[in-house]
């Protein structure tokens, strides 16, 4: 099963459109978002799209209320806290906005952990963990949006930013 990985889209609504576009063409069936999403029309492309959204507030989403009334404008987003740990295709995953939030044991009771805040791609494995952070979908400071894909059978990553993405087909158009 694939997911797509998002994070810090911070309203930049082009960029998140562009980043779920190349998802659905690569299939993924449902996006992690680990925060700071801003304002609640930067769920507009998830709804656009019919995208299934699992995500957690950020230190930026002031509106947590909003957020969430804007997410029921359709089906499947779903919005918790942070830190918020659940089952997905057999694999125990932990979405957290920032790292430092959880404490290493928490960490550790996952097989994955995926989490924002920092702006910037990274993968890790601790233990039998693997961490990833997606880089900021805005694109705000470090110049290109980005994000990730995630294999949860093989636990394989793929990061991709918004400028490689322009010129994808999907292997069924070529």
């Amino acid at each position: 099963m694939l997911v797509g990985l998002l994070s810090d889209t911070h309203d930049r609504l082009p960029a998140i459109e562009g980043l779920l576009q190349y998802m659905q063409k690569r299939g993924v069936g449902m996006v992690l978002h680990a925060g700071d999403f801003c304002a609640p029309f930067s769920l507009k492309p998830f709804l656009e799209l019919n995208m299934p959204m699992v995500g957690v507030f950020g230190r930026n989403d002031g509106d947590h209320e909003g957020i969430r009334a804007y997410a029921q404008q359709g089906m499947g987003i779903e919005l918790f806290e942070s830190p918020h740990s659940f089952e997905l295709g057999g694999q125990r995953i932990l979405l957290v906005h920032d790292l430092v939030d959880v404490n290493p044991r928490s960490v550790e009771s996952h097989a994955i952990v995926v989490h924002g805040f920092t702006h910037r791609e990274e993968m890790m494995i601790r233990g039998e963990t693997l961490i990833v952070n997606p880089g900021e979908g805005c694109g705000w400071l470090h110049g290109e949006p980005s994000g990730a894909i995630l294999d949860l059978d093989t636990k394989d990553v793929h990061f991709f930013k918004l400028k490689d993405i322009h010129t994808f087909q999907a292997p069924d158009d070529a």
